[in-house]
């Protein structure tokens, strides 16, 4: 277990974290939920760029560092639908996709193939992420600017997550081969 593979397993923990502030529903609990999800986003960043600059990168890493990310913005989209933040369609395309590029990984898998985060992939992450946090401080400072801008963040946030789920199914399609 590597420096970036725990990185990534903290991110994992910080997920209920996460979830215990956001549902506390008050200011300070708010503003800990969005201290947690930075962290944690922040996590993403850097175990990435650890594995690559120490030439450590694992197979655990390729699959649980996607399955960290997902995770933690699942449980945010789910808060933020709660609160009425971020309209349930949206955070559905998102959750839809992380589920179907995930069953992409665990078909590739059973075949032996191993499929890495893509560019496409990263650039959804961070959007996602950046869509989370203006949503999360909506629930605590909302003029009407914050609105403007979180919901043009999470509709660029919706856009990348489709392109992101369309490219991972076009470049990957040889695991979906019915052929054996």
């Amino acid at each position: 277990m590597n420096l970036a593979n725990k990185l990534t397993m903290l991110r994992i923990l910080l997920v209920p974290v996460f979830l215990i502030f956001v549902a506390l529903n008050t200011p300070l609990g708010t503003v800990t939920a969005i201290v947690v999800f930075i962290l944690a986003s922040l996590t993403d960043k850097l175990d990435g760029h650890i594995a690559r600059s120490r030439n450590q990168i694992t197979k655990f890493g390729k699959f649980m560092d996607p399955l960290a990310d997902k995770l933690l913005v699942t449980s945010a989209l789910v808060s933020l639908v709660e609160y009425q933040i971020v309209p349930t369609w949206m955070a559905m395309i998102i959750i839809a996709r992380e589920f179907a590029v995930t069953g992409l990984r665990a078909v590739a898998a059973s075949e032996g193939i191993v499929i890495a985060a893509s560019w496409w992939g990263k650039l959804k992450t961070a959007t996602q992420m950046v869509a989370i946090v203006f949503a999360l401080i909506k629930l605590v400072y909302s003029p009407a600017y914050i609105t403007y801008i979180t919901y043009i963040i999470l509709g660029a946030a919706v856009i990348i997550t489709v392109i992101s789920g369309v490219d991972y199914f076009v470049k990957n399609k040889k695991a979906l081969s019915t052929e054996n």
